[in-house]
């Protein structure tokens, strides 16, 4: 037996009508050396406006990178070179 599916998109709970704009992945030009808490303007490209720290989904960053970039960035605002 088929499955029902809803092809009315209208209907669907919570959507706005809005379409979401991607954010760009920067590109890795730098190495895990430069992943430093004192290089303020390179973290500010992984933190969103309201200050969260962006996922490797959206980074696209290899694992350790992501990892060191996450203490990097904690240790920023510990120290309030960021928020």
């Amino acid at each position: 037996m088929p499955r029902k599916t809803n092809l009315d998109k209208t209907k669907r709970k919570g959507s706005t009508g809005e379409v979401r704009t991607h954010r760009p992945k920067p590109k890795i030009d730098f190495t895990a050396d430069a992943l430093d808490f004192k290089n303020v303007t390179l973290l500010k490209t992984f933190v969103t406006d309201q200050g969260r720290i962006l996922p490797r989904k959206y980074t696209g960053l290899p694992a350790h990178y992501q990892r060191r970039l996450n203490t990097a960035i904690k240790r920023a605002r510990q120290m309030l070179l960021m928020k």
